[in-house]
């Protein structure tokens, strides 16, 4: 892709792009959006997390055209959808980090009343909780039959 003469390269050591072992370390790929794909965050702490990525290894909003970045907070929002109707919870909050691999990336992060870190900023991996193969999989058909 190429925006403002700047063409997009997909980054050797970044699991959004390479996806595989570098993705698997830290998430599980669910569906491509139409401008993103949607991955399952495997620390599940905030039931239901999970991660929307740009499809090219961009760090910056500004650096897509502003018809990707509608797209794009399109594809947060139908994923956020997907997660309340799923999950029910009481708040999701937005992350949008990327100081280390610097590709454009938001956490979507459910958060429930009386459970870990209500009230509070969210962990990035607080390294509590994670699933077997069959309740991961449970989650993503949750998400996916409501996306």
């Amino acid at each position: 892709m190429k925006y403002k003469g700047v063409v997009f390269m997909k980054d050797q050591n970044c699991g959004y792009c390479m996806r595989g072992e570098l993705l698997d370390a830290f998430g599980i790929y669910i569906c491509d959006l139409s401008v993103s794909s949607l991955i399952l965050f495997r620390e599940q702490s905030h039931p239901g997390r999970c991660i929307v990525a740009y499809k090219d290894h961009v760090s910056e909003l500004v650096d897509i055209s502003p018809e990707d970045r509608d797209a794009f907070f399109a594809d947060v929002t139908r994923a956020s959808r997907a997660i309340h109707a799923a999950f029910h919870p009481d708040k999701v909050n937005y992350g949008a980090y990327g100081d280390g691999g610097c590709h454009l990336h938001f956490h979507l992060v459910p958060k429930y009343k009386d459970q870990f870190e209500w009230g509070g900023v969210f962990q990035m991996n607080p390294g509590r909780t994670y699933l077997t193969d069959e309740q991961y999989a449970e989650l993503i058909a949750k998400i996916k039959a409501n996306l």
